[in-house]
């Protein structure tokens, strides 16, 4: 089981903050295609080159290993001052 976290905008357009799933998915880049079956809207806010994503807390990229227990985090770009 993975569990998945949205936050930000996604959260927002997505209208949903969290999802535990179970796919067979080993990187990012394969989550974010199984979540792509969802339809057009999750494609373009998961797609984006400013989404960012983080697994167990620690900033990642498409390369980056999934596995069972994971929990995986997308988010807009954060600014601040």
């Amino acid at each position: 089981m993975i569990n998945v976290l949205f936050f930000g905008q996604l959260k927002e357009q997505l209208q949903t903050g969290q999802l535990s799933i179970e796919l067979p998915v080993n990187d990012v880049k394969a989550l974010k295609t199984a979540l792509g079956q969802r339809g057009v809207l999750w494609q373009e806010c998961l797609s984006g080159a400013s989404t960012l994503v983080a697994i167990n807390q620690t900033i990642g990229s498409d390369k980056s290993t999934i596995n069972d227990g994971d929990e995986v985090a997308f988010f807009p770009p954060v600014t601040g001052g």
